[in-house]
């Protein structure tokens, strides 16, 4: 399966828990001011790549505690970021999505289900300048949630995750 990317980054420590490969994919209806991705927006940006590759490149890492989905927005390729987090499942990976739409909002939409239930957590909402912090944890802006996707799950709402 072909996901459009911005880009690749293994080893990152700032998208999650541990050592993480980020997946940033190409293409993002927000347009959140302020985003410190804003090349990521284009959906005619970026390159096309095979997520069998990326699950190569990911699998030879041993170091790796996660993956990350980032962006653009992640939710706009439900199907190949879907594929790209159980093929982290399988490995043992935890898996993280950033997503400028928020939880309830991803839970109106069918398409995002599949991706949403292999996900562990979520870091949901847009990014909003007026709120901007670097105390956040993972985030960005103050109305960004760490959101327990397993337990939002089985609970029908959002469960935010403590900070660790």
């Amino acid at each position: 399966m072909k996901i459009r990317i911005a880009g690749l980054v293994n080893d990152s420590i700032v998208d999650g828990p541990g050592f993480r490969f980020s997946v940033f994919t190409q293409g993002c209806p927000h347009h959140c001011p302020g985003c410190h991705n804003p090349q990521t927006h284009d959906f005619n940006g970026g390159k096309d790549m095979e997520t069998e590759e990326i699950v190569r490149q990911f699998s030879q890492n041993p170091l790796l505690d996660g993956i990350t989905l980032s962006g653009g927005e992640p939710f706009c390729q439900c199907d190949a970021c879907a594929e790209l987090a159980g093929a982290a499942k399988k490995l043992g990976l935890n898996v993280w999505a950033y997503s400028g739409y928020s939880f309830e909002q991803l839970m109106e939409m069918p398409q995002a289900r599949q991706l949403l239930q292999m996900l562990d957590v979520l870091v949901d909402g847009p990014f909003l300048m007026e709120q901007r912090t670097l105390e956040a944890r993972f985030r960005g802006s103050k109305n960004q949630r760490l959101i327990d996707v397993p337990a939002s799950l089985a609970a029908g709402k959002a469960v935010e995750k403590p900070e660790e």
